[in-house]
């Protein structure tokens, strides 16, 4: 906890703290609509095949006038398994002995059906779309996916690329530039932070000398320099490292299933998507509530577990009770903003300060892997209609599981080297060897 008391000279949360929050919230604001947009811009309206007696005003077959759009509609469309209007599919020719049927048994057969060889109708009430320019539906539908995998390959890359910018929105680190022995720059950055605090007195009571007896256990322990090998070559960490990558992967995949699928929930997407808007302050304010009083492992556990839970209710819950479905989706998105947070917030601190930057971003490579393919999931309702959303809602329960093999770490020190991960397990072992011995002694 030596920092801890540094950080205290110069204000542990004032005005610096804040103006750096702000300007990360402005970078999100940003950018996180983007991932957002193609509910709109990709959006599925209502659609059927184009017929010549409906929808060419130089050709009709009905010239006595006497036929409705909904009996034309019945000989030139078959219906489907929930005898509603087949969207990819028309007769070749119109079947006006269907008008005279009083059930749905006919003698239509699979010859006097073929695709939408003219084109699509679709409904005018929505706006246009990229689906409606390029016809992305029935066969072509599951290029609407690949369209977002595109966009989110785009935002894998530049987190691989373009990691190392994410230094140049922000003041850097205090704490990494003293475990890795830049006590100069991290001297400036404190009386940085001191000055804007309004404590230009206490700024201008540290000095490299403070600094170096404050912090001599950690700087003596980052005499060996750390390299993205460690996070590998020692146990702890490798075990730490898989377990914090695949969390991240399973919860990216689900948050960006729910967030970019929102259409495919057959809910009203404009007033969920405002509901989203007005749960999510309030939603990372229950996070932070869950994580300091229950701890990182059991807060985890029951956000992602609600979080899977309420996707697949969502979708199982039959389309007439709108109402709950709309709740049930507002709970998913509100759970989804909570278990980001607290994954982010468990991995930090898990990870010591001389390498957190190099492991968070592979962490976070994993995440944008996740999401990256989330979208390709939906393809797989060729196969089964529920199939993606199942896999969107195992996919978060079964990390609530994982983070159960992760220690926990409230109200505990960050680890500032390797060497402080090892010395914890050295810690850990004998403490528990005593235990046993206890034990065995009392018997």
């Amino acid at each position: 906890m030596a920092f801890q008391d540094l950080l205290d000279q110069v204000g542990s949360l004032g005005r610096f703290q804040i103006l750096q929050m702000i300007f990360i919230l402005i970078s999100n604001i940003i950018v996180a609509p983007h991932s957002l947009l193609e509910n709109f811009t990709a959006a599925i309206p209502s659609h059927r095949c184009w017929v010549p007696i409906l929808d060419n005003d130089t050709v009709s077959d009905n010239e006595s006038g006497i036929l409705s759009k909904e009996d034309l509609l019945r000989v030139s469309i078959p219906l489907d398994s929930n005898l509603r209007p087949d969207k990819c599919r028309r007769f070749v020719q119109p079947q006006w002995h269907l008008l005279h049927l009083n059930g749905t048994v006919s003698n239509v057969t699979e010859t006097d059906i073929e695709p939408c060889v003219d084109g699509w109708v679709y409904d005018q009430s929505t706006s246009f779309t990229i689906v409606t320019e390029w016809n992305l539906v029935c066969e072509s539908q599951s290029m609407d996916s690949v369209a977002k995998f595109s966009f989110l390959s785009g935002t894998l890359v530049g987190n691989i690329l373009c990691g190392h910018l994410t230094d140049r929105w922000m003041s850097e680190s205090a704490r990494w530039l003293i475990v890795t022995n830049k006590l100069q720059r991290s001297l400036k950055e404190l009386r940085k932070v001191a000055h804007i605090n309004g404590m230009k007195s206490s700024g201008d009571i540290l000095t490299i000398e403070v600094v170096r007896t404050t912090m001599k256990e950690e700087l003596e322990a980052s005499q060996t320099k750390s390299s993205l090998w460690d996070l590998f070559r020692t146990p702890i960490l490798r075990k730490r490292m898989f377990l914090l990558s695949f969390v991240r992967f399973l919860t990216w995949i689900s948050v960006l299933g729910l967030l970019v699928n929102l259409q495919h929930l057959r809910t009203n997407v404009f007033l969920l998507q405002c509901l989203f808007g007005i749960v999510s302050i309030p939603a990372n304010l229950l996070g932070m509530v869950l994580l300091n009083r229950m701890g990182r492992r059991i807060s985890q556990l029951l956000i992602l577990s609600f979080f899977g839970v309420s996707i697949l209710a969502t979708e199982f819950v039959p389309q007439e009770m709108q109402i709950a479905r709309l709740v049930l989706a507002t709970l998913g998105g509100t759970f989804s903003f909570v278990a980001v947070g607290s994954t982010l917030v468990h991995a930090n601190e898990l990870l010591p300060t001389t390498i957190r930057a190099t492991a968070l971003g592979i962490i976070g490579i994993f995440g944008s892997i996740g999401s990256t393919l989330s979208p390709l999931c939906m393809i797989l309702k060729t196969y089964f209609d529920y199939l993606p959303w199942i896999i969107y809602g195992v996919s978060p329960i079964l990390g609530g599981l994982i983070v159960l093999l992760l220690p926990e770490t409230k109200n505990k020190p960050l680890p500032d080297s390797v060497q402080d991960i090892e010395k914890e397990r050295r810690i850990s072992r004998q403490a528990k060897q005593k235990d046993t011995f206890i034990k065995v002694t009392q018997f």
